[in-house]
C-alpha cells in the first residue's frame, strides 16, 4: 500500500538532524517561508517549471488547530494570492482537505530555522499526484537544505526532470 511505502521511506530517509513535527512543538514551523524547489508528478510539470518564480508562503495555525497556508506567486502582470485551510488528520502532524484536492500535507523533515521539506498528495481534475517542496526561511537555500530536498525527492521516486 502507498501509505505503508511512504511511512517506510519516511523512516529510512529521515536523518538524525531532521526534526519530526509529531515530536516537537509545531508552532516552530509557523511563519514565513519561500518555496525554492519543487519535485512533482503532475502531468506537464517539467514543461511549466521553467516559467515558475519563487513563491512565498505564510503558515499559520487556526484556533481549531488547522493549518492556514497563504501562498503568493508572482505572475507576469500581477501577484496571485491563494489561501487554503488544511484540516488536522488523525495520524501525527498530518493535514489535508480532500474537498480542495489536498489529500495529505506533511512536513518530512525540518530544522525550523532554515529549511523544511514538505510532502503533498494532491488530486485535481481526476489527476492524482505527489509533490515535494523545499521551504526556506531565506531566498537562498543552504547546502544542507538542498541536500535534504534531493535526498527526500530521490527516496520518494522523483526523477531529476521532475
Amino acid at each position: 500500500r502507498g501509505d505503508v511505502l511512504l511511512a517506510g521511506l519516511l523512516a529510512l530517509a529521515s536523518g538524525a538532524r531532521a526534526a519530526w513535527l509529531g515530536r516537537l512543538d509545531p508552532r516552530q514551523f509557523l511563519g514565513s517561508w519561500y518555496i525554492l524547489a519543487v519535485a512533482s508528478g503532475e502531468k506537464d510539470f517539467a514543461v511549466e517549471s521553467a516559467l515558475r518564480n519563487i513563491e512565498g508562503v505564510l503558515v499559520t495555525l487556526t484556533p481549531e488547530s488547522n493549518l492556514r497556508v497563504l501562498s503568493s506567486r508572482h505572475r507576469l502582470d500581477s501577484c496571485h494570492l491563494h489561501t487554503v485551510e488544511l484540516l488536522k488528520q488523525n495520524s501525527g502532524w498530518v493535514f489535508g482537505n480532500p474537498s480542495l484536492g489536498v489529500l495529505e500535507y506533511r512536513v518530512l523533515g525540518t530544522d525550523f530555522r532554515d529549511y523544511a521539506v514538505v510532502f503533498t498528495q494532491l488530486e485535481f481534475e481526476d489527476e492524482a499526484f505527489n509533490t515535494v517542496e523545499l521551504y526556506s526561511r531565506s531566498e537562498l537555500a543552504s547546502q544542507e537544505a538542498m541536500r535534504r530536498f534531493s535526498k527526500w525527492s530521490k527516496s520518494l521516486g522523483f526523477l531529476s526532470q521532475q
